[in-house]
């Protein structure tokens, strides 16, 4: 049995020093974090592709074991909306191919605007993915949730090419109002959606946004906790990434929840040792 958890990025200065070593060369910090987690969430990628150097660097920092959802570029999914990106597509994979096995899916996060009237972009699309890879689509538009006809078309459109739903789940943070500044620039950017728990294939993916009080974050994944041992009970290979407003705890966070899960699971497969802030001394 493997859990995979992660955060929303491997770099992030409120950790240096205090959960990664610091200073650390670019090079390194990867490799740094994939000793806390086993997965990571590719949002660099949304704003600009890395050069296939960049890529290779990845995969370098990383073992075989360890798992990327790599996000596509906001040119083929906000810009082009799905229609007419094959060349982008081509382009993006060609670059994102040094990671071979390590790329967990391709991450298809489809904007607010993006409505049940666009299915149609997203069938034609997601066939032009290669089979060799998955995709995990995330919708934002509230028809997908409220309406069950509209749901069973994504679903089916989805189990066509065996790509998942990734429900990103603000239900938690959402329930009481912001206590801090990041909790409050959270608060108007992140998108209010329905709970949705129901995988579709055997590697379903979890995005959960808690409070930066670690207490209230713990409290609101208690249902993921269940979800995902259950999951694993099943044979399925959950992936789950938890975020905070300032992530400032996210990468312990993450590891508490695969430590919770292990508690109830021992034979889910442990995480590294994570790598000293500080190097070794003689005494």
């Amino acid at each position: 049995m493997r859990l995979h958890v992660g955060c929303a990025m491997w770099t992030h200065t409120p950790w240096q020093g205090r959960f990664l070593p610091h200073p650390l060369a670019p090079g390194e910090r990867l490799r740094a974090y994939a000793t806390w987690c086993n997965a990571v969430e590719g949002n660099t990628t949304f704003y600009a592709t890395p050069t296939r150097d960049t890529v290779e660097s990845w995969a370098r920092q990383t073992g075989p074991e360890f798992r990327f959802v790599v996000k596509l570029p906001k040119t083929i999914t906000h810009e082009r909306r799905l229609k007419n990106a094959e060349e982008e597509l081509r382009s993006f994979l060609d670059v994102m191919e040094p990671l071979g096995p390590r790329i967990h899916a391709v991450w298809v996060q489809l904007p607010g605007s993006f409505t049940p009237n666009d299915l149609g972009a997203l069938a034609g699309f997601l066939r032009h993915v290669p089979r060799s890879l998955r995709c995990a689509v995330e919708v934002r538009h509230r028809g997908f949730f409220e309406d069950a006809r509209s749901e069973g078309f994504l679903e089916r459109v989805l189990g066509a090419v065996g790509a998942e739903w990734v429900p990103f789940d603000t239900t938690a943070f959402f329930q009481t109002p912001p206590t801090t500044d990041a909790e409050r620039d959270a608060w108007v950017k992140k998108p209010r959606v329905p709970l949705r728990s129901a995988a579709l294939t055997d590697r379903p993916i979890i995005r959960y946004l808690g409070r930066d009080d670690s207490a209230l974050t713990v409290e609101g994944w208690r249902r993921w906790i269940d979800t995902v041992a259950e999951w694993l009970r099943e044979g399925r290979s959950p992936t789950v990434f938890i975020h905070t407003p300032d992530n400032g705890d996210a990468l312990p966070l993450a590891r508490r929840f695969h430590d919770e899960v292990r508690a109830r699971l021992p034979q889910v497969e442990p995480l590294p040792e994570p790598m000293p802030t500080e190097p070794p001394t003689l005494f």
